[in-house]
């Protein structure tokens, strides 16, 4: 059996509890899960090609990390659907 050092396991323990935090503040803002995930998608999007955080980033946070603090904090908003 493979033996791994125990404070690797809390560090991983740690950045999914993390996760599982933001999607849960994220998902108080934005209430439709799919207008959620494409908010995400979109803003990793951007992230990736340059655009700078909105919030401070603190260590080990993925893009996606980031994206949800920003729709947590309010700091990224999604428009209301048009009405035809």
């Amino acid at each position: 059996m493979i033996s791994y050092p125990v404070g690797r396991w809390q560090k991983a323990a740690i950045s999914i509890f993390m996760n599982a935090l933001l999607l849960e503040e994220a998902s108080k803002v934005i209430l439709e899960p799919q207008v959620l995930i494409n908010a995400v998608s979109r803003r990793v999007k951007q992230l990736m090609a340059g655009s700078r955080p909105m919030v401070e980033v603190e260590f080990r946070m993925g893009l996606a990390d980031i994206a949800l603090t920003e729709i947590a904090k309010g700091k990224l908003a999604v428009a209301p659907k048009p009405a035809v």
